[in-house]
């Protein structure tokens, strides 16, 4: 049977490949035992190599399909080629191949396929759940959990559907080999996972890369470093992947290095799949010289002589970091891996651990409203009963699914009446263990020891011992010089003012459930025109200055008035511009920032020489106000609660307007406080409404 593998892993890996002890390890203990391995070794070790030799082996043996459970498009698409190298018949079902549901699951049936790889949250699609699943694990020979840390609510990445593999592996039948893979587990992690797998065989290696270079280097502004990396980016070996941690961030980066002649490409969750798709295949074939983009590349991108890993922005975690640096180096002698922190970094984290999972009154908000209706709620009538956003909706109910007190079915959702324990000691554990690993994060940026060392101490790694080849150990840190060319046009690039404000033309659904008479299109003499932000908040260039903006009720500050003049400026000269002048200034009034607000709407009113007609402000009982930025209650309210609580609160100014309105905010989110203010100013004579605010979320 060694042979046997052996031949199998030189049609993946070449003539000269040879499976390492642990690799078949976990073969034998697979095929010949047929029992559960947990894998927890560095990334590029080769753990795809186990479960396509172990899928090899079963299947000559009469074993029925592998069933691989992973995260990422990008990872599926580089494990189905991976496969067809080995003469294994792989096929997808996922988001972004709709149309070949019907013909994958059929060939399923048939037995043609010797890999199925599907997404973690395709284990609850209804139909994939009830016609797929059960035939699947009835005949599987292989179960393969990849990124198996997703698993565990400790784990950097948790993913509630991963949770669902519970019930998968409890269902399958007698003798089923199951195997989960990971790179970046600690102890904790690892003990977790493999309590929820069973009886497993666990096999951790050193996680040392000797391949990689890291380095840090603290630069004093966006502007630096932008300027830093186009000044370096020709240097670098080969070509690799630039990490922002937004979308706006890869953007404005992608955008700048596109500006100074280099060939890169932008990949985040907001890239349509045939972009993405394009940009894998430029980097893959050194086309580009780097992606730039978000963590959506974070795990399972697959190229092997990927020269370097840049940050733009440090992750939240030393283990997220891990992962995505490991990318990098994996069949080239040395790969360069530089981290840039930024000052903002820490307000990005914040942000995004406001999305966890959320209050125990929210749950029983959201389980009480299934309850009291005879039929499946979709998720958008559902939000519109309930005082939550989109988002953190969804992963509420994935939670609920996944605990067994509501199912997803055609139609939407139930509730299953299963009693339900909100577990708030576990997760304020769990919000806890994320803080530390930031201040963790922070260290290892200002650590004068071994980095690769203190990665791997992160990740419980008992043979961590100084890599002799990052800055810190080699006494060679980057050399931090910026020209002033480069740093010239990085602060011009990132200075760029005016953002689009599109007109909201929809009215969310499931308002007439909750007493509000509106639905469909939202009329267009009811509309704003598109109005203009001057930048928005998770921008590289104005996001520091507008956070520090609309978090304080004070004037605005000199520099952010000034750009807000100059996005004025170029909105009304530039290539579309508005269609004509305003006559008046009217402020949206707000409950949190009113001096803000109230400053800045004088500024402008002042400069344009225009009549300020006044704040506009909510009547009063009609809702909980506006001006509901970052971090307010106002501006956490979904949609429908949003317009069901503003939808009639607003009477405009006594006036006669024989013009348009420029209609002024401090702060954009959800945009139906902008959206309904208009609306009150149109149905009261106003020809058109301009709106303009500050900053803008996203």
């Amino acid at each position: 049977m060694r042979d046997e593998a052996e031949k199998v892993l030189a049609a993946l890996a070449g003539p000269d490949a040879r499976l390492r002890p642990d690799q078949w390890r976990a073969v034998e203990a697979l095929v010949e035992r047929r029992g559960r391995v947990l894998c927890v070794q560095r990334t590029g070790w080769g753990k795809s190599a186990v479960y396509f030799v172990a899928t090899a082996l079963l299947r000559a043996r009469g074993s029925g399909p592998t069933l691989i459970v992973s995260p990422l498009l990008a990872l599926m698409r580089n494990q189905i080629d991976a496969a067809t190298r080995a003469g294994i018949a792989a096929r997808t079902i996922n988001s972004a191949n709709l149309q070949e549901w019907d013909e994958v699951a059929e060939e399923v049936r048939a037995g043609t396929v010797d890999v199925l790889l599907v997404s973690p949250e395709r284990l609850n699609n209804p139909g994939f759940r009830d016609d797929v699943l059960p035939k699947l694990a009835a005949t599987t020979g292989l179960v393969v959990v990849d990124e198996a840390h997703c698993i565990s609510d400790w784990g950097h990445d948790f993913r509630p559907d991963y949770r669902r593999l519970r019930t998968l592996l409890a269902e399958l039948p007698p003798g089923v080999p199951v195997l989960a893979t990971t790179a970046t587990a600690n102890a904790r992690v690892t003990a977790d996972v493999a309590e929820q797998l069973g009886d497993a065989l666990v096999l951790r290696g050193p996680l040392d890369r000797e391949s990689l270079r890291l380095s840090v280097l603290r630069l004093p502004t966006p502007a630096h470093r932008l300027a830093w990396l186009a000044d370096q980016l020709a240097q670098l070996p080969g070509s690799g992947i630039v990490y922002t941690l937004t979308v706006a961030g890869a953007q404005d980066a992608g955008a700048f290095l596109r500006a100074r002649g280099y060939p890169v490409a932008v990949y985040s969750g907001q890239t349509e799949d045939a972009d993405r798709r394009a940009a894998e295949a430029d980097l893959l074939d050194n086309r580009v010289k780097a992606l730039v983009a978000t963590s959506a590349l974070g795990m399972g991108f697959d190229k092997p002589d990927l020269g370097f890993v840049v940050h733009l922005g440090a992750p939240p975690s030393p283990i997220a970091y891990y992962q995505q640096v490991g990318r990098a180096g994996r069949a080239v002698g040395s790969a360069e891996v530089i981290l840039l922190p930024g000052a903002e970094d820490a307000a990005i984290w914040r942000y995004f651990a406001s999305l966890a999972f959320p209050p125990e009154d929210q749950v029983r908000a959201v389980l009480s409203a299934l309850s009291t209706v005879d039929r499946p709620l979709s998720t958008p009538a559902l939000e519109a009963r309930v005082e939550l956003r989109r988002s953190r909706l969804e992963l509420m109910l994935k939670v609920l699914d996944v605990d067994g007190a509501v199912r997803r079915v055609a139609g939407g959702w139930v509730a299953t009446g299963t009693p339900w324990q909100h577990d708030t000691q576990r997760y304020a554990r769990v919000a806890a263990a994320r803080t530390a690993e930031q201040d963790a994060m922070r260290e290892y940026e200002t650590s004068t020891g071994c980095r690769m060392e203190y990665l791997r101490r992160c990740l419980d790694d008992p043979a961590a011992v100084p890599c002799g080849r990052c800055d810190n150990c080699t006494g060679e840190p980057l050399p931090d010089k910026v020209s002033e060319e480069t740093l010239t046009a990085a602060r011009t690039h990132l200075g760029r003012v005016g953002v689009e404000l599109p007109p909201r033309r929809q009215w969310p659904t499931g308002l007439p459930a909750i007493g509000v008479a509106l639905s469909g299109r939202i009329p267009p003499e009811e509309q704003p025109l598109p109005g203009r932000a001057l930048g928005r908040l998770s921008d590289l260039g104005w996001g520091e200055r507008l956070r520090a903006a609309v978090a304080a009720d004070a004037p605005v500050p000199d520099e952010v008035f000034a750009g807000a003049v100059r996005a004025l400026t170029e909105w009304a000269r530039g290539d579309d511009p508005w269609p004509a002048r305003p006559v008046c200034v009217v402020a949206i009034g707000s409950r949190q920032r009113p001096r803000l607000v109230d400053d800045l709407a004088r500024r402008i009113a002042t400069v344009g020489r225009l009549p300020l007609l006044g704040t506009f402000d909510p009547v009063p009982g009609g809702g909980p106000g506006t001006g509901g930025g970052p971090g307010s209650g106002g501006g956490r309210a979904n949609s429908a609660r949003r317009v069901a609580a503003l939808h009639d609160a607003f009477r405009a100014p006594a006036a006669a307007f024989d013009g348009p309105v420029l209609l002024v905010d401090d702060y954009v989110d959800s945009g139906w406080t902008m959206a309904l203010a208009a609306r009150a100013l149109r149905r009261a004579g106003a020809p058109a409404v301009l709106p303009f605010a500050l900053a803008v979320a996203g």
